[in-house]
Parts: structure tokens; C-alpha cells; sequence
């Protein structure tokens, strides 16, 4: 009798402690990131009355009498499926699709979390407005002009330098890909200004010095007489100040070589080689570059006094190639520079980040330029993981160490950038729950007030 009265007691504690993990859930119903809690019951050690018997020749086996002591709380699991996204617009607003936590620092404590709502502080570091906590990953590097990330070293803060500048970067190479049409009339000695205008093909490109200043490039192409598949092309910058400029082009050098060079093609329309003012020949196989330099105003003179001269590449194209290469076909001439390296000093004025977590500075004068990239950390466990508050989990015995990598490999999810995960509580399943719960409440309850009753009645048997 008094074992059914600790019974219902341990029914009631732990139906309570039941309640408190789905009132918990409930709570937190709109809570970015925030994973439920599962709480499965087991029964307790149980009272042997009389043990288990083997069959023998004359009777049969007999089962073990046994009486439940009662039950207790097996485990309280957090749930890690994903949880809905919801767009916000907010660039800084990160949700993961898949596994995976955001790796959090405070001081050198690591954490871990699902909600990805962050924002700058005033240094411009990627943190928790929450909390301050910072998040962590990997700032690139510069290397030989480009930006690289090394997602093999320890992660560190995110900073985005938000008002910092680019610095202006002088035009280093320029690309042409066209094509000068074999049915251009050649330009003859004594030839009117009419005739000269249809016989020549040109392209203006903006470039810059060191110093950020735009310049104008020009490539004129004309029919050299008596040869067929010959063009002749004069190099400018700033023609309408071509006397200070003093442009000059060759292969290799451009010390005391005119500003004209020759280009020849085979009998397929295709790039064949190239000759300078020089006479110096091109090579017969892969790419042709043009070395160009020009005067550039007001820079400081050199050690005699002439002015500085800015020395950059022209890429014609691959020798016999048609992709992206200088052409002849008997079609209109689309002469054209498609890419230049240059460009003005700029402000950072946006960043983006993308699915795999790189984050991409914008800037003012039109480049991008790779910042960083935000580290996850995955766990062999991660319900092992230990609650720490502010929607934070920290490792525990039984969760494994943080395996850190970059989003989308070995296992972890990717990210998506203006948008937040929710919460994965489900009321209609909760509610459900809580009616289960308090049945099974009230039911353990019935069962004290019944034992109660019936040792009311033992306690009578005096009277």
C-alpha cells in the first residue's frame, strides 16, 4: 500500500518535470534557432516477491513476481531538426540550412548557437548584439594581389571595415577579344579623309595611373597595302595630349620603339604573330602581349628629370585561338577592349555573404574584394551538447569536440544570408502533450488519493 503511494509520488514529480520542459518549449516558441526539448520516461527498479523457476519433469517454468516502484526521467533531449526560414532583408541575418552551429566567442570561451540574428559593433566586428559575443571565422589575406581565406588555421574575430579605403590601382592589363573585318578597303596613298575614316577600325578603353586618374586608351586598326591578312595599329593614351604622353608599344620593351605594331594572320582568320616598330617578332605559339607605356602628369620626375612613365600589358589573345583573341573574318569589325585591371581609390560601402559563409566587401569604385568567411562547428554528438543561456550550447563529456570547418563539407550546411531559422516547437504537438502530461498528472494523483483511502480505512479496523 505505502508503494503505491511513492509511486504516484515519482509519477507526480516527473509528469511535473514533463510540464516544465514543454511550458519551456512553449515559451520559446518564437525564438530564433531555439531547438525543443523531449523528455522520455522509463520505469523505476522494481520489489521482487518471488523469483523465476525452471520447468522441471513434473511442472512447468514459473515467472517472476514483481512490483514497479515506481518511474523516473530516462533523458531530456534537445531535438536538432531544422527549424523553418524566415527572410528578414537584413544582411547580417544568417540562417543555417543543415548541421551545424555558429562558432561564438567570449574572451577565449568558446559557444555554440543556431541563431544566426548579428550585427557590427562599433570596431565593425561581426558579434551577438544580444550579448557581444563575437563571431568567429577566418579575415583573408593578400596574396600576390588577391584576397585568399586559409580555413586551415585557427579561427579568429570577423571584423568588417566598414568606411575603409581601396586604395587606386594602375591599369596593369588590358584584354581585347574582336574582330577586324577582312573586306575593310585598304587605305591608299593620297586617300580622302572619307576614304581613311571607312578603312580604319578603333577602340577607346578608360585606364588609370597610380594615382587613381583616368586616362584614355586608344587602338586604331588599318589594312596594310599589299598585304592581305596584315593590319597595322597605333597605340595612343590621351591623344588629344599624345605630345606629353608619348606613347610607345613593343614586344618586350618599350625603350625608344614607336607607338605602331603590325599583326598577322593565317589564312583561317586566326592570330599569327605580331611585329613592332623594331622589327622585333612575336612568338609563333600562345599568348601575344604588347607592352605599352605612357607619360604620366604630375608624377615625380627620375634621376634626369623625365617624367614617370606607367608601363602596363595589352593582351591581344592566343595564337590561333578564336576565343577571346584579336580575329580577321568577313564580317562586321566589333573591335574592343573587354577587360581592364585598373580602377580609382573607393570606400567600402557594403558587404554580402554568400552560401558557403565568404563575406564580399563592396566598394565604391566598383570591386569586390573578399573579406572573410564565417566558420561552423559540427559535433559527432549534439545532443550531447551542454545548454549555456542566451540560446548557447558549450561542449560537453559526451558531445565530442567541435569539428570547425567551412560551411558545406564534411557534413555541415550551408548558409543563407537575410534570413533566420525559427524555432522547431510545433504547438499543435505541444498542446497535445500538455494534455497528455496533465492526464497523466491527475491520474498519479487519483492514485495517492486512492492508497490514502485505503489506509484511512486499515487505520478504521480499531473502531
Amino acid at each position: 500500500m505505502m508503494r503505491s503511494l511513492y509511486s504516484g509520488v515519482s509519477g507526480l514529480q516527473n509528469h511535473q518535470t514533463r510540464m516544465d520542459v514543454i511550458g519551456n518549449n512553449i515559451s520559446n516558441v518564437n525564438t530564433n534557432g531555439f531547438k525543443r526539448g523531449r523528455v522520455n520516461f522509463q520505469d523505476m527498479i522494481s520489489q521482487q516477491m518471488s523469483g523465476a523457476a525452471k520447468p522441471t519433469d513434473e511442472l512447468g517454468g514459473v515467472n517472476p513476481k514483481e512490483v514497479g516502484l515506481g518511474m523516473t526521467v530516462a533523458s531530456i533531449d534537445n531535438i536538432f531538426t531544422q527549424g523553418n526560414l524566415q527572410s528578414t532583408g537584413v544582411s547580417t541575418d544568417i540562417a543555417i540550412q543543415g548541421n551545424g552551429f555558429f562558432l561564438l566567442k567570449s574572451g577565449e570561451e568558446s559557444f555554440y548557437t543556431r541563431n544566426g540574428a548579428f550585427g557590427l559593433d562599433r570596431d565593425g566586428t561581426l558579434v551577438n548584439p544580444a550579448n557581444g559575443m563575437r563571431v568567429q571565422g577566418w579575415m583573408a589575406d593578400e596574396v600576390n594581389g588577391q584576397m585568399l581565406v586559409s580555413t586551415a588555421a585557427t579561427p579568429e574575430d570577423l571584423i568588417i571595415p566598414v568606411g575603409s579605403k581601396d586604395p587606386a590601382k594602375e591599369t596593369t592589363n588590358v584584354n581585347f577579344a574582336c574582330n577586324l573585318n577582312k573586306n575593310t578597303p585598304e587605305i591608299l596613298e593620297g586617300a580622302s579623309a572619307d576614304d581613311i575614316y571607312k578603312g580604319t577600325w578603333g577602340t577607346e578603353q578608360k585606364i588609370y595611373d597610380s594615382f587613381g586618374n583616368e586616362h584614355l586608351l586608344s587602338v586604331s586598326f588599318r589594312r596594310v597595302v599589299g598585304n592581305p591578312n596584315q593590319w597595322e595599329a597605333t597605340v595612343l593614351v590621351d591623344a588629344d595630349n599624345a605630345d606629353y604622353t608619348q606613347t610607345r608599344v613593343g614586344l618586350g620593351t618599350t625603350d625608344g620603339v614607336g607607338n605602331t605594331f603590325l599583326v598577322n594572320f593565317d589564312n583561317y582568320g586566326a592570330l599569327q604573330s605580331v611585329t613592332d616598330s623594331s622589327g622585333r617578332e612575336s612568338n609563333l605559339e600562345g599568348q601575344i602581349v604588347i607592352q605599352t607605356s605612357f607619360a604620366v602628369a604630375e608624377s615625380n620626375p627620375d634621376a634626369e628629370g623625365n617624367p614617370y612613365r606607367q608601363t602596363m600589358n595589352i593582351n591581344l589573345g592566343t595564337i590561333g585561338s578564336f576565343k577571346d583573341t584579336i580575329t580577321q573574318s568577313a564580317s562586321k569589325s566589333t573591335t574592343k577592349a573587354f577587360y581592364q585591371d585598373g580602377y580609382t581609390m573607393g570606400y567600402l560601402d557594403n558587404f554580402k555573404i554568400d552560401s558557403s559563409g565568404i563575406i564580399t566587401g563592396v566598394y565604391s569604385n566598383g570591386t569586390n574584394r573578399t573579406i572573410g568567411q564565417i566558420a561552423l562547428a559540427s559535433f559527432a554528438n549534439d545532443r550531447g551538447l551542454e545548454k549555456a543561456g542566451d540560446n548557447t550550447y558549450v561542449e560537453s563529456n559526451n558531445s565530442g569536440m567541435a569539428r570547425i570547418g567551412e560551411s558545406g563539407v564534411a557534413g555541415k550546411g550551408t548558409l543563407m544570408a537575410g534570413a533566420l531559422e525559427m524555432s522547431n516547437v510545433d504547438l499543435s504537438e505541444q498542446m497535445t502533450d500538455m494534455i497528455v502530461t496533465q492526464r497523466g498528472f491527475q491520474s498519479n494523483a487519483k492514485t495517492i488519493q486512492t492508497a490514502d483511502t485505503l489506509l484511512e480505512t486499515v487505520l478504521s479496523l480499531k473502531r
